[in-house]
């Protein structure tokens, strides 16, 4: 297993950025929670085996139609196993 927690930088809050994360994270297989940060980036935890973490991370580089993504910074973390399914949080 993988765990990465990702803070994406750019034009990510309001460009529906959260919710086509929590349904390409479906579509990967993947675990973990979606959030925008006060400081207008988007942090993410994201959890699963190394090809599926892998596959997310690279959607993540652009993100949805509406998005421009300029940074993508990435800490690998000791995966948990707390996610039972990938959400979207405040």
């Amino acid at each position: 297993m993988k765990r990465v927690r990702v803070f994406v930088e750019g034009r990510v809050q309001g460009v529906l950025f959260r919710e086509s994360a929590r349904r390409k994270a479906a579509e990967c297989g993947v675990h973990g929670f979606v959030r925008n940060l006060d400081d207008g980036r988007v942090e993410a935890v994201i959890e699963g085996t190394p090809v599926r973490v892998d596959a997310m991370l690279e959607w993540m580089e652009s993100g949805p139609a509406l998005a421009s993504v300029v940074e993508l910074e990435c800490k690998e973390e000791p995966p948990t196993g707390e996610f039972s399914s990938f959400r979207v949080t405040s």
